[in-house]
């Protein structure tokens, strides 16, 4: 098996979604996807990304987890505590036949490693240490019809599932999934909003359905209250903290 894989970055920032929300994490960021959903808002991960052998991305990791430097360049001082959050992202990180023993060599260094998939690929060979984070893709992305629905049933209670929603019809179908497959009795769920796409993206997208009605975050927000689901609303919380760069957060 060749032990490499092609990386589009690796970087410390914010985790800005999930359950993990709020806390320090190192990013890696792989490239390739095999979906063109209509709100992506990382295409640059579409492109060839450095080869990186996973010996060579452990040590990036090794180096940005025990360093003296937070990202801002100040040193961290006497408190300085080796991070031990990993995700895994991209792209699709599962196109890629490298990151299965990645995943596993994360878990064995020590690190809470979550792995982010689009949900068209099996996800039964991940390491049971890893946190799946698996999309359900609603209709306005233009792949729906590539979900893998029987992940469901490989999911345990460290996982999590998430609906990326730009439409009120996405809601509908993300409302209706949920309860059909009692979803919420699996793992937690995630109702995320997605920000319309504003700058020109780096590959051509599905187009978003022209009978679809577009919501805002606080409208999600409100449907999620008026019909008391048992779901966690998501913005995605480095887009608020750094709202004008695209890459390295």
């Amino acid at each position: 098996m060749n032990l490499a894989l092609s990386i589009t970055e690796i970087f410390y920032s914010v985790q800005g979604e999930s359950t993990f929300m709020g806390l320090p994490c190192i990013m890696i960021r792989l490239a390739g996807c095999d979906m063109r959903c209509s709100y992506c808002d990382t295409t640059y991960a579409h492109q060839p990304g450095r080869l990186l052998s996973v010996e060579e991305i452990i040590a990036e990791v090794e180096t940005l987890a025990g360093s003296k430097f937070y990202c801002n360049g100040r040193i961290a001082g006497k408190y300085h505590m080796r991070l031990p959050l990993v995700e895994v992202t991209g792209g699709e990180p599962l196109l890629q036949p490298a990151t299965l023993p990645l995943l596993t060599m994360l878990c064995n260094h020590g690190y809470t490693v979550l792995l982010e998939t689009n949900g068209a690929h099996d996800i039964t060979l991940v390491d049971p240490r890893v946190h799946r984070i698996v999309d359900l893709k609603c209709p306005s992305s233009g792949e729906c019809n590539r979900n893998r629905l029987e992940n469901i049933s490989k999911l345990e209670p460290r996982d999590e599932i998430k609906f990326v929603i730009a439409s009120r019809e996405d809601y509908e179908w993300a409302r209706e999934m949920l309860f059909k497959h009692e979803l919420f009795r699996i793992c937690p769920v995630l109702f995320s909003w997605a920000e319309p796409v504003t700058s020109p993206p780096k590959v051509k997208l599905n187009p978003f359905p022209a009978h679809h009605h577009r919501i805002t975050r606080s409208d999600l927000a409100e449907l999620i209250l008026r019909d008391r689901l048992p779901v966690h609303f998501q913005i995605q919380l480095h887009k608020l903290i750094w709202p004008e760069i695209e890459r390295g957060v």
